[in-house]
């Protein structure tokens, strides 16, 4: 039995392409639900709003091929012509034109459809939930996993942020140049805070004004049209910047409100659910580091490569991509190379 220790993207993925392949599994996950990185929460109507991952573009084909495997629509990014720019909050907010973006594209109904749908193509019975894995042991045929419950297979994958998996106990150790990379590789979303307002009517729209704006100050820094695909629910999505993350969760929203009114007008001040993720609060997500590491720092890094342990150990992750890391599409070619490894591991 195999041992994947993460259900995000890359894990569930792994998982999904054993099950087909007919190899035994289970998915040990920390968290309470699915998805790590890609959480889409519902406002109340229904609007889907993204907490996590959000967007992809035409380059990532390992991400639009299993789109298209398994039947889910994606949509083009709605993109204003002009956009609102604050360039300093000393000076009042420019309308401006932009040239003409690349396209960047959303999973129709959120980017946990295609969580949710990898999840309903396996048993139930073989992804756990609050199984924080604390030691991994490799023995002489097989690795015994401590989490909650203590679990022994053949081999381990790990699918969760290397920064995650470098402080697990390992025995023997990890080798110690792969240890030292991994505690300082970035983690994707990690210094993040996402937000969103969901609304009964798409003001900008009737008002004729843009929904794109961006900001050097904040707490706002990047805001974008967030309707559904059919456009029939509507809300506005962005970053806000991690500077404010001590604040607490009112003052961030009334400085929010403050710089949005300013920004949209009164209208902005009618929105129906204000929903924020502080990512750096996740304890799954993000771990602290004793370095500072700049963004993508070590994302796809040559040694995540190999496999480890006599091959009985694969690293899966979106950082640990050799294509698009940091991405969505670098967990995809992770979780499909993982997937890969095992099944040819299976029939020597």
């Amino acid at each position: 039995m195999i041992i994947i220790i993460g259900a995000g993207l890359s894990g569930l993925l792994t998982a999904y392409r054993l099950n087909k392949a007919g190899i035994a599994f289970k998915v040990l996950e920390a968290r309470s639900r699915l998805g790590g990185r890609i959480n889409t929460v519902f406002g109340s109507e229904d609007t889907p709003v993204e907490m996590g991952a959000t967007w992809f573009s035409s380059p990532h084909t390992n991400l639009i091929s299993l789109l298209n495997e398994l039947g889910l629509e994606y949509f083009e990014q709605h993109m204003d012509e002009a956009v609102f720019l604050q360039q300093n909050p000393q000076f009042p907010v420019q309308k401006m034109q932009i040239p003409k973006q690349q396209p960047s594209y959303r999973i129709s109904g959120g980017t946990s459809k295609l969580i949710e749908t990898l999840y309903k193509n396996l048993e139930v019975e073989d992804v756990l939930f609050n199984q924080a894995v604390e030691h991994i042991h490799f023995q002489n045929h097989a690795v015994q996993i401590i989490a909650d419950d203590t679990f022994i297979g053949t081999h381990v994958v790990l699918a969760i942020p290397p920064k995650l998996w470098a402080k697990i106990d390992f025995e023997p150790k990890l080798p110690s140049e792969l240890l030292a990379i991994a505690a300082q590789t970035h983690t994707w979303m990690e210094d993040s805070i996402k937000i969103a307002l969901t609304y009964a009517r798409p003001f900008w729209r009737d008002e004729n004004i843009p929904a794109t704006f961006f900001s050097n100050s904040g707490p706002v820094t990047e805001f974008y049209d967030h309707c559904n695909h059919e456009r029939s629910k509507y809300a506005l999505c962005g970053f806000m910047s991690s500077n404010f993350k001590n604040l607490n969760s009112e003052e961030r929203r009334n400085l929010v409100m403050k710089q949005l009114k300013n920004v949209f007008g009164i209208q902005a001040e009618g929105f129906l659910d204000y929903q924020e993720c502080i990512w750096s609060r996740e304890e799954y997500t993000f771990s602290s580091s004793s370095y500072s590491i700049y963004p993508h720092q070590n994302n796809g890094n040559p040694i995540f490569s190999p496999s480890y342990f006599e091959d009985r150990m694969v690293i899966s992750s979106s950082e640990s991509s050799a294509e698009f890391p940091g991405y969505m599409d670098g967990a995809v070619y992770s979780g499909n190379l993982a997937a890969e490894k095992l099944i040819s591991a299976s029939q020597k």
